[in-house]
């Protein structure tokens, strides 16, 4: 099994990214090959709305995303994750998101090779982690339109500077067990 880690984090070595990295671990564990992209490291532009994908079934921006959109096609569970910023995943995160059309043909069927699991990993200020649960519900329903199979969202609430996610050891332990499951 292959697991993919995805952080949309300009914090390279903060919450979301011990967060993403303690379900990687868990998947390990089970004996997954694991590798994970930062992407505020890579280079990634915003879809033009040109919509070539629809014809010919491939993006033409040439960047980063097209090394994501093989991974993606080759592996067999996404792990996303996003701290939060103004009620919605960063702007990395969204970016990448968007880029996401091009696995969608003109009659909403998917592009996507055998089915792909996703867990989605959130990191936030606000200590209440239903405070989201909303935009959580959102971005499930969003996931499943593009035929992900969702299985399902961890929250580490009330994470502000980059190592208090450590101070949630019951977390932590959480992600790894999400990522055994994987």
């Amino acid at each position: 099994m292959r697991v993919l880690g995805l952080i949309g984090s300009p914090r390279v070595d903060g919450n979301t990214t011990k967060l993403v990295n303690a379900i990687l671990e868990g998947a390990a564990e089970n004996g997954a090959e694991t590798k994970a992209y930062n992407l505020s490291r890579m280079d990634l532009n915003p879809c033009k709305g040109c919509m070539t994908c629809k014809i010919n079934g491939k993006c033409v921006i040439d960047d980063d995303m097209q090394q994501l959109y093989d991974e993606i096609q080759e592996t067999d569970a996404i792990v996303l994750g996003s701290p939060l910023y103004m009620w919605e995943v960063t702007a990395q995160t969204k970016l990448f998101i968007d880029r996401l059309i091009a696995f969608i043909n003109p009659d909403f069927s998917t592009r996507l090779k055998g089915s792909k699991k996703l867990v989605l990993a959130y990191t936030q200020g606000n200590p209440d982690p239903n405070t989201f649960k909303q935009y959580f519900d959102y971005m499930e329903g969003l996931f499943s339109f593009i035929h992900l199979d969702v299985q399902g969202s961890i929250v580490a609430a009330g994470t502000h500077a980059p190592e208090d996610i450590l101070q949630q050891p019951d977390i932590l332990e959480k992600a790894k067990e999400i990522g055994k499951s994987l």
